[in-house]
């Protein structure tokens, strides 16, 4: 069984925005998903997100042809009333952070992939970095 993977809006903008020093290991995700051989998850609240910062550095055309190229390799986890009740309940001490949360455990992810490791402490699923979760993998088959 495949993978089931979601990434927080800051990995997702670090592929998008071809970040540094970041931007390598969310690529190698990226790609594992191009293959299917993992399946990603974003929330919906990501895609404007990384629309609005982008647009700040690049083309507002060119952003829109990546948030398209991604599309095709990811899911959307729609922004329910049910995850926002329950990131309006929830200890998170963020708000958007539980609304990330919530998605991922609406749509049955393994891991929430993030460079803030720090702000998902209430988490139920593996909360990994990048490199962690592609480390992860070198593990599932030694």
């Amino acid at each position: 069984m495949k993978d089931n993977i979601f990434l927080d809006t800051n990995v997702a903008l670090d592929l998008l925005g071809e970040r540094e020093p970041f931007y390598n290991s969310v690529a190698k995700i990226a790609s594992l998903a191009d293959k299917r051989e993992i399946q990603l998850v974003v929330s919906a609240l990501t895609w404007s997100t990384i629309y609005y910062l982008l647009t700040k550095f690049e083309d507002k055309e060119l952003v829109k042809e990546k948030i398209r190229k991604f599309k095709v390799i990811t899911e959307t986890s729609d922004l329910t009333d049910k995850i926002i009740e329950k990131g309006l309940a929830s200890k998170f001490s963020d708000f958007e952070d539980s609304l990330q949360y919530y998605c991922a455990v609406e749509n049955n992810c393994n891991a929430l992939i993030t460079r803030n490791g720090k702000d998902f402490k209430e988490s139920s699923i593996p909360v990994l970095s990048p490199d962690e979760y592609l480390t992860s993998l070198k593990n599932k088959f030694v």
